[in-house]
């Protein structure tokens, strides 16, 4: 579970859940591939301020929920985390590396967004366990608009 940090001069508690997909959508999840992704991501909890708190895994991509500090922006965060990863897992299970062609195991982009109004922690808990789960939902009408600022 999340928690304050608290440092100096700020107590944060700030989360992303980041969707990062494996190149070329390959399904390269394996037990042993997802067994050293974790213990690679509890290193790299030991050395940065970056907290998984959850982590899983669906065919051809990867969900992180991750807890950091102020400082750390999320660009900063999902690069060391992709780098990291990509280097161990590439290290420790050369037929990933062959599966990929020898390039990299992480496409460009990804998905991040933060854990807030419109996504509290235990909404995101609930879609990392159930996201093969396909629900079918019908949207009818929807009516909101943004609230408008007025000067006077």
């Amino acid at each position: 579970m999340s928690k304050y940090i608290h440092k100096s001069h700020n107590v944060s508690v700030l989360m992303y859940h980041y969707v990062c997909p494996a190149k070329y959508r390959k399904a390269i999840y394996s037990e042993g591939v997802t067994k050293t992704l974790v213990e690679v991501c509890k290193e790299i909890s030991e050395r940065f301020e970056i907290y998984f708190l959850e982590i899983g895994t669906d065919k051809d991509h990867v969900h992180f929920l991750i807890q950091s500090v102020p400082m750390n922006s999320p660009t900063s965060i999902i690069k060391k985390v992709k780098s990291i990863t990509a280097r161990e897992i590439f290290a420790k299970h050369p037929e990933v590396k062959k599966q990929l062609w020898g390039g990299e195991i992480w496409t460009d982009g990804y998905f991040v967004n933060t854990v807030s109004r419109y996504g509290s922690e235990a909404v995101i808990k609930n879609y990392l366990q159930n996201q093969e789960k396909e629900e079918e939902y019908k949207l009818l009408h929807k009516n909101y608009e943004p609230e408008q600022i007025t000067l006077f």
